[in-house]
Parts: structure tokens; C-alpha cells; sequence
């Protein structure tokens, strides 16, 4: 099968991506998949300045919503039978396997569900609050049942699919995808989801669409201080999703790096 890995990297420089996605370049040797960074944006995805709630700081920027960017790989589906989408701040460990090896390609689509990783009681209480934001207006139809951690939704920094998922897409270019009328109130950040990402927007288009989901083991996207900390040691990607939670912001790399391990 053609594998395929796509990443974006779009705006400011940092350490912190540049080491990251080298990780992910040699994962991507090491394993015969072809490896793709967008480097430049295409999509350019801007909230209606008429109907959004994002901030006017976002509305304003060059870029405003540059992690919509990642939907651009969607384009290639019909040149590979699987794409696994890594945010650029995920770091793959030098003995990780495949995580195409690892899907279960009787599926449609895979990522983790954050209420299965071993989080911490802190991080606990941040994702019941959180899903309950995101996901609450979705209800039980949709969402399924709900525990002490919230609503099942699937963390997106990590995420994979494969041919099964194009009729999905209904004959959509990446930018008709995004510009769905239905994916508006994402886009514009209407009410809580004021500061979304297109996790929200995933989370609630695969369950709209009753996708085939394989639910994978949380070793795929370890939530860097989200899980504790000897579980983090058995992750084969590590996602520094806070930025706020790392020395120097990401910045020093060597740091970081000794506190995780290779």
C-alpha cells in the first residue's frame, strides 16, 4: 500500500516544529511512507467578520486560521490508500512503529479518543470542561454516552484515514470542504466555540456521518503534562500541545527533549 504522512508548517519559525517534523521525516523513511509539509498556505480560511465571535486580533492576521490548512490533505487520496495527518508540534520516538501497520483499515478513520489516554486529574477536569463546551449542544444522539471525563471526542493531532473516507467528501476540493455552510459556525467560532479548532469541526463530521472509527491506543498521541508522566515514556508520538507548559515555549529543544527521552 502507499502510505502517506502530511504535515503543515505554515507562519513563524520554531524549534520546536523544526524538530518535530525531522522526526517525523526519518519516521516516515524509516516506515516507506512519503512525507509532505505544506509550507505554504492555500486555503487562507477566514471567519465572516460579520458573524464571527473570534477575536478581532485573529480576524486580523495574515493567517487566521492556519490549522484548517491540515484539510488540504485530502486532496491526495486519490493517489495514496492511506494519510496520516501529524500537527507539526507531535514528536515521533526513533522505535515507533507504524501507524499504518496499526490501523485497521477495515475502518474509515482513526485517531485517539482523549477520554482513553491515562490523564492526569488535572488534565481530567480540563477535558470534562472542554467537551462540555465543544460537545454539549450535540447531545447523546450524537455524541454517545457521556462519563466523568465528558464526551468521547477524538484528538486530531494525530489522525488517520483511508480511500473509504472520499464519499465523505462528496466531490469537495479542500476548500469547498471547509467553506460547507454547515461548517460556518465552526469557522466563525459562534458561541463556545470561540476559540476551536477543526477538531470540533472533525468530531462532529464524523459522527454526523456515522463513520466507521478505529478508536487507537493512546501510545499514538501522548498528551505531553495531559498524561502522567510514566505513561508518557511508553508513547510513541508525543504531542506538546500547550505551549504555555514547555521551557521556553517549545524554544529549548535540548531541554524538552531530555525530559521526554528518545
Amino acid at each position: 500500500m502507499k502510505n502517506l504522512i502530511y504535515q503543515v508548517y505554515v507562519g513563524k519559525k520554531s524549534k520546536l516544529y523544526d524538530h518535530c517534523i525531522a522526526s517525523v521525516k526519518a519516521y516516515a523513511d524509516r516506515i516507506g511512507a512519503d512525507h509532505v509539509v505544506l509550507k505554504q498556505p492555500k486555503l487562507w480560511i477566514r471567519p465572516d467578520p460579520f458573524t464571527s465571535n473570534r477575536s478581532k486580533e485573529c480576524q486580523a492576521r495574515a493567517l487566521p486560521l492556519p490549522i484548517y490548512e491540515k484539510e488540504n490533505a485530502f486532496e491526495y487520496l486519490d493517489s495514496y490508500d492511506n494519510i496520516a495527518i501529524i500537527d507539526g508540534d507531535v514528536y515521533v520516538r526513533e522505535n515507533a512503529p507504524s501507524i499504518f501497520e496499526a490501523f485497521n483499515n477495515a475502518k474509515t478513520f482513526g485517531a485517539v479518543n482523549e477520554r482513553d489516554m491515562p490523564v492526569t486529574p488535572e488534565y481530567g477536569a480540563k477535558i470534562a470542561n472542554y467537551s462540555r463546551m465543544q460537545y454539549e449542544s450535540f447531545g447523546e444522539k450524537l455524541m454517545g454516552p457521556r462519563n466523568k471525563l465528558g464526551w468521547e471526542f477524538m484528538n486530531m493531532g494525530v489522525m488517520v484515514f483511508n480511500k473509504k473516507l472520499k464519499p465523505y467528501l462528496k466531490g469537495n476540493t479542500p476548500e469547498q470542504f471547509i467553506n460547507r455552510p454547515e461548517f460556518k459556525p465552526f469557522v466563525d467560532g459562534l458561541g463556545t466555540w470561540k476559540w476551536s479548532t477543526d477538531q470540533t469541526l472533525l468530531n462532529w463530521w464524523i459522527r454526523k456521518e456515522r463513520m466507521d472509527l478505529d478508536r487507537m491506543d493512546w501510545k499514538w498521541n501522548g498528551l505531553y503534562t495531559g498524561i502522567h508522566p510514566e505513561a508518557l515514556k511508553e508513547c510513541y508520538f508525543v504531542h506538546f500541545f500547550l505551549k504555555d507548559k514547555l521551557p521556553d515555549r517549545g524554544e529549548n529543544v535540548k531541554e524538552l527533549m531530555n525530559v521526554v527521552g528518545k
